[in-house]
């Protein structure tokens, strides 16, 4: 069975109502990005930021997957499909894929402030209970902090997505500017021959990216001549 790896960014989530981070009236547009993900800005101001997550937790819950989310996941069937995400929603296991790399964090979770990657202290929040109250604490101790990798701080899950970016055989990114490092590298970790797609509506700097098809178009729209093109 031949190995398809997704490689999503906000783009992939415009269609469910969710906002891209970096697109025009992107989140940042409200909040400058050093005050709500950045450690400097968890430090100064935790109340602030866990609020920030909190209203965006609460929109994840009411968001549903859309056609391209499904698509992927119906992938599944003809051919092994790993996803890895630079999102920190959690529209893609709701739409059925069943393995997931998440490179930035699962806005679904919380965690200690301590160590976030202690999995003894990350806690799965649901629509009954979305929020952080201020001054909540995990069981070390210490202030639950959003389940996010912040801007500065180490990416672990790279290192996975790395591997399965190398077993490949056809490797597809859908709705990133492919500006994020590391999240953007992992194209080079392809075989040569790999062939590689772009579902995006807009420009994107590839890079002089060999074996590469720009499809111009949105998630959903894009995923259905993906589909297309693989039979």
């Amino acid at each position: 069975m031949k190995k398809i790896v997704f490689l999503t960014g906000a783009g992939m989530s415009v269609e469910s109502g969710f906002k891209t981070f970096r697109g025009s009236d992107g989140l940042w547009e409200n909040y400058p990005v050093e005050q709500v993900a950045s450690h400097e800005g968890w430090l100064r101001d935790p109340v602030l930021v866990n609020n920030f997550y909190n209203g965006l937790r609460r929109k994840l819950f009411a968001a549903q997957p859309n056609t391209g989310h499904k698509l992927i996941a119906e992938l599944e069937k003809d051919y092994e499909v790993v996803v890895v995400t630079q999102n920190v929603d959690n529209l893609h296991e709701k739409a059925g894929s069943s393995h997931i790399i998440h490179l930035h964090g699962e806005l679904t979770k919380v965690c200690s402030s301590y160590d976030q990657f202690d999995e003894r202290y990350v806690r799965e929040l649901g629509p009954d209970d979305p929020d952080v109250e201020a001054g909540e604490k995990a069981d070390d101790g210490s202030l639950l902090r959003p389940f996010i990798v912040f801007f500065g701080e180490s990416v672990p899950m790279i290192e996975p997505a790395a591997v399965a970016a190398g077993e490949a055989d056809i490797f597809v990114i859908i709705g990133t500017s492919l500006n994020v490092y590391p999240a953007a590298g992992l194209v080079r970790y392809t075989r040569p021959g790999t062939p590689i797609y772009l579902i995006d509506p807009n420009e994107v700097p590839t890079g002089g990216i060999p074996n590469f098809r720009h499809i111009k178009k949105g998630a959903s729209d894009g995923m259905r001549e993906l589909i297309e093109l693989l039979k």
